[in-house]
């Protein structure tokens, strides 16, 4: 009986967590930095999406680096094809956060994190193509442990 109970609350739990970040449709995996339009690591997806769905746009960060650093991931969306937009997302300006751990000690920075970072309505139904690069600062000390774009619905 004890062990019935845990299992409905935690599948509650997990329920719960679902509508407020909403569900996983697409992971962007960048584990290169795009440093010019010769040096280009572009991910992509492609998405079936209706008038008034709603996109979240979350990053999964890990990165390692000494003094200043920007990060950018831009992406160019595509619909049925045809150029539709660009949006452009700084991964460290979240207005949720999940585990973040920032560590800075003698100007070296070590920062993970999980956070919310925009939203997007769709305002025709399509199919629409995501691409998107990860742009950074020319800072050599950067290290990328892990930089990936998570596309909820």
């Amino acid at each position: 009986m004890k062990r019935t109970l845990t299992l409905i609350f935690l599948s509650i739990i997990l329920i719960s967590c679902t509508s407020l970040t909403g569900e996983e449709v697409a992971r962007l995996k960048l584990d290169k930095v795009t440093t010019s339009e010769e040096n280009v690591f572009e991910k992509e997806t492609t998405l079936e999406l209706k008038k008034d769905d709603e996109l979240m746009f979350w990053s999964d960060m890990d990165i390692e680096y000494t003094g200043e650093a920007y990060f950018q991931f831009r992406f160019r969306i595509y619909k049925n094809g045809e150029p539709y937009g660009i949006l452009e997302i700084d991964p460290t300006e979240k207005n949720i956060t999940i585990g973040e751990i920032k560590t800075v000690l003698n100007d070296n920075t070590k920062w993970s994190f999980t956070g919310k970072n925009k939203e997007l309505k769709i305002k025709e139904s399509g199919k629409y193509k995501i691409k998107c690069v990860l742009k950074t600062t020319s800072n050599p000390s950067i290290k990328i442990n892990k930089a990936e774009v998570v596309i909820k619905q």
